[in-house]
């Protein structure tokens, strides 16, 4: 079934080439940009770019061996706004540890590639974590799942070959794992990240979130998941669940952005020998009451072995909302379900998904 509106699209073909971690191809370099070049939707003032004409921290000296693991690292558990000086080409730092997050160094922690950086886990590590309910990181709260702060910028960045695989407190989200405070990430792309193959609830092949203050909204914001490089070969992030991005109890507002060629690859109900998932190849979301609304997104060749190729949405009691306007989800095959008239999509909401100047088709 189609549901047309006020934009238009066209799939594309999946076919060839193959996901994986460390390919040959610069994937940095020959990815597609940040964005959906067709999403024209406006930007909440709290969505907007942070200013970082005063940093904390400056990245390198203005050579590109200035701007190690080491010195991303460290600058990362100084907080407050990052920036980077490593020379006028691109550079990509490939990190031996992941970058963590110390939770008294914001309030506002602001990370600005200046689209020169790439951020590398190597295929080995995750790329950056922030979790307020972890002591080593420091309690700021006796509430530390519903506190105002960090509040993280992730802006103008580019994040290819993350592995949470094996990480703590959970193999979930393979390039940023959030946990508390408030994230919101702009004129980024993610590129061959990933996380566990197979679990029920855990996910993001890219970024994975959790507890955000007040329920406030998560916000991806003209950035890019997945995609293929000149060559044709397939960049996409890969999860049990959540190819793209994952979000437990946590309302995600997803504008002006495209995903790609992301994998949920798990298998539900488990047979023997696996241990689940595999649902929603772009975005998963769980919990009670939140919200996903997509406004000029384009979601296509993303795939699921379970549920929802696109999009898997599940609000147990049956009291959230997912709402698409002006996007464009087309090609998202799923092996298991989705939900009646919405293909791609599998949804338990207080009611059907509210949808308008938009395509949805196979």
């Amino acid at each position: 079934m189609a549901m047309t509106g006020g934009m238009a699209g066209s799939a594309v073909n999946s076919s060839g080439g193959s996901i994986g971690i460390g390919g040959s191809t610069n994937a940095a370099q020959d990815g597609p940009a940040a964005g959906n070049p067709a999403g024209k939707c406006a930007v909440p003032s709290e969505a907007a770019l942070e200013n970082v004409s005063n940093p904390r921290t400056v990245v390198g000296d203005g050579t590109p061996q200035s701007c190690t693991s080491e010195a991303f690292v460290n600058a990362v558990a100084k907080g407050g706004v990052i920036t980077f000086s490593c020379g006028p080409e691109p550079k990509t730092i490939v990190l031996d540890r992941t970058a963590k997050i110390v939770n008294d160094t914001g309030p506002k922690i602001v990370i600005d590639g200046g689209s020169k950086i790439t951020l590398s886990g190597g295929g080995k590590v995750r790329i950056l974590y922030q979790n307020t309910c972890d002591p080593a990181q420091k309690y700021t709260t006796d509430h530390c799942q519903d506190q105002d702060s960090p509040q993280l910028t992730l802006q103008n960045l580019t994040f290819i070959d993350g592995n949470a695989k094996g990480q703590q407190p959970e193999p979930s989200g393979g390039a940023v794992f959030v946990r508390g405070g408030r994230l919101k990430i702009l004129n980024s792309r993610f590129f061959r990240n990933i996380c566990i193959d197979a679990a029920p609830d855990l996910g993001g092949g890219a970024v994975r979130v959790q507890s955000q203050f007040q329920g406030k909204p998560a916000y991806f914001v003209n950035s890019t998941f997945g995609g293929e490089d000149k060559a044709g070969n397939k960049l996409g992030n890969v999860c049990s669940n959540g190819g793209g991005i994952s979000g437990l109890g946590v309302s995600f507002t997803v504008i002006n952005s495209a995903f790609s060629h992301n994998q949920a690859i798990g298998m539900e109900p488990p047979p023997s020998g696996n241990l689940g998932g595999g649902n929603g190849g772009a975005i998963y979301n769980d919990g009670n009451e939140f919200t996903l609304s997509l406004c000029g997104v384009a979601i296509h060749d993303n795939s699921a072995n379970e549920g929802g190729g696109a999009i898997f949405f599940v609000s147990n009691n049956s009291t959230g909302s997912l709402i698409i306007k002006d996007s464009v989800l087309t090609g998202n095959p799923n092996k298991g379900f989705d939900t009646e008239g919405y293909p791609g999509i599998f949804v338990k909401a207080k009611g059907a998904p509210q949808v308008s100047g938009s395509t949805i088709t196979k």
